[in-house]
């Protein structure tokens, strides 16, 4: 294995995945099953900084930087952002029909809300 390749990045990513389908799995309560997919969701933000780091890698600002020298992928940090504005909709668009179906059922479990018709 390089010198330079780290797995700390995708152990920690792996773990968070765990943790967040972990909450959504056994969770009943509708708000913290959207905070668990939130936290799902982060576990793609440490993955694509073990992607696009590079040891010794310099911003991607092209103006002062020499063509030789190394630098940090900008298509990662593109999707980063990108994946950033995503989990803000999901998560605010989840939590928007939560309220919702507190709103018609006077609840958030699960399992009481089978009962909703319509």
């Amino acid at each position: 294995m390089p010198a330079h390749l780290s797995l700390l990045p995708y152990i920690v990513a792996a773990w968070l995945f765990c943790c967040g389908l972990y909450g959504i799995v056994t969770s009943r309560h509708l708000v913290h099953c959207v905070v668990c997919l939130a936290i799902l969701q982060t576990s793609t933000y440490m993955l694509l900084l073990g992607i696009g780091y590079r040891v010794g890698g310099a911003a991607p600002v092209f103006a002062d930087i020499s063509p030789g020298r190394l630098t940090v992928d900008p298509v990662v940090q593109a999707l980063m952002l990108t994946d950033i504005v995503v989990e803000a909709v999901v998560v605010a668009l989840l939590l928007a029909i939560v309220v919702k179906a507190y709103e018609k059922s006077g609840c958030v479990d699960r399992r009481d809300l089978a009962t909703l018709t319509g």
